[in-house]
């Protein structure tokens, strides 16, 4: 049985890893020409996305390539005097197993867990998709699939051909974000700068293997901004606008904007559809249920959406007509959760008022001062997203021990790998 997943960042190789311990023949088809390195920013694994990285057997690359960040110096604004955090003990009170690491970083260590089991097509992009399977290309020749799932991310091209163009399914929370890459010149190493306004906040944070540091930007504005997803300079002239005055440190920080060899902006957008599956199509991760980039834990929505996703395709015997719906209801507790952790979190990371700004950064120093009991306790009790991930369970989808690795099993006869253009090859390691 032959499954084609578009989108090789998080949730595409994950879900690709999972189909072919199962037995399924998978092939991912990528738009950029090898694996993104476009700085990115750092993303979280909670303990759901641990326990299933750990059965990838990737789990100790991901714990050596963690930021570290363990500390926390919080500005705000015009106050004279910052505040020091201790984040370890906050992230111990927010989930009994996490790390934070770099999103280039975890896409890599997923990619190099199915490069040598899963046909990876880079360089290409679905430009259509029939009702019986067949999937044309931008540049390779058509191919026939039994499934196709769209892992393509919050602008998914899967979702646009399959379920109509994307403004019928995004909702707007009210801010926006960016960041960009700029030299490490503080030699930060396992520590954030934070300086919170009423409407805006700004970060920045480093680790010594990545080389360089990142600078996060989180503001507020009552309508989604007008600019192209494409036009950068727009971009930029809007995230300076958006901190103009807020502090030197800052302003240093923006200056790089016109050097960054990375950078990266959107509005912080929830997708809300009413399934996530049409036919013989499906979307996992944010292509289908984006809580919001920066706010909302999709990473960890995506590895466990993934591994779902082909624990009930296997659970069907690849009978999608069952799986998918199955798949939507494993699903949907974690989904609508984490859109409320979300809204939640947007409304404190950027805060509306003087008073949310002290109480931002005075909750964290004292939640990182207290003992670790009270301290899971009062986390608990203001946020939603503790809640969330600790109580996210997932069921156990065993592989088969009949199924090969990518052939036999559901699988059958692959086939199709010399149908491929030549020169469409996974990146070197």
């Amino acid at each position: 049985m032959r499954i084609l997943v578009s989108g090789a960042s998080i949730a595409g190789p994950v879900l690709a890893y999972w189909l072919t311990r199962h037995g399924f023949c998978v092939t991912v088809v990528e738009r950029a020409p090898t694996l993104r390195q476009t700085g990115g920013h750092a993303v979280d694994l909670f303990r759901p996305a641990m326990n299933i990285s750990e059965k990838m057997g990737v789990l100790p690359r991901i714990e050596e390539r963690a930021t570290g960040t363990s500390r926390m110096t919080v500005h705000r604004e015009k106050a004279r005097r910052p505040l020091l955090v201790d984040l370890s003990k906050i992230f111990s009170a927010t989930s009994d197993r996490h790390v934070e690491i770099m999103r280039d970083d975890l896409s890599e260590i997923y990619y190099d867990a199915t490069r040598d089991e899963v046909e990876y097509l880079f360089g290409d992009s679905i430009t259509a998709i029939s009702p019986d399977g067949e999937v044309r290309f931008e540049n390779a020749a058509p191919q026939r699939f039994d499934l196709v799932v769209g892992a393509d991310g919050l602008h998914s091209n899967v979702r646009r051909l399959v379920f109509g163009d994307e403004s019928r399914f995004r909702a707007f929370i009210g801010a926006h974000l960016g960041v960009l890459s700029l030299p490490n010149v503080s030699g930060l190493d396992g520590e954030l700068l934070i300086h919170v306004g009423v409407g805006r906040t700004a970060g920045m944070y480093g680790a010594r293997h990545l080389g360089d540091a990142r600078a996060l930007f989180l503001f507020r504005s009552e309508h989604e901004l007008d600019y192209h997803h494409r036009d950068v300079l727009r971009q930029k002239e809007l995230l300076r606008g958006a901190f103009d005055g807020m502090h030197a440190q800052v302003d240093r920080w923006l200056d790089e904007l016109d050097r960054t060899p990375a950078f990266y902006f959107d509005s912080i957008t929830q997708l809300r559809m009413d399934t996530w599956s049409r036919g013989r199509v499906t979307l996992v991760g944010d292509a289908g249920y984006c809580p919001g980039p920066a706010v909302g834990g999709s990473t960890t929505l995506a590895v466990v959406g993934a591994y779902v996703l082909a624990g009930e395709l296997a659970r069907a015997g690849g009978d999608h007509e069952r799986a998918f719906p199955a798949y939507e209801r494993a699903m949907a507790e974690h989904v609508l959760g984490s859109r409320a952790a979300a809204l939640s979190a947007a409304r404190t990371l950027i805060p509306t008022s003087h008073l949310g700004v002290r109480g931002l950064a005075h909750g964290a120093r004292l939640i990182s001062t207290l003992p670790p009991r009270p301290s899971r306790a009062l986390l608990r009790l203001t946020t939603k997203s503790a809640r969330l991930y600790n109580s996210m369970t997932v069921d156990d989808y065993p592989p088969s021990p009949t199924a090969s690795r990518g052939h036999g099993g559901l699988a059958g006869d692959c086939g199709g790998g010399s149908g491929w253009r030549e020169g469409y090859l996974p990146p070197s390691a």
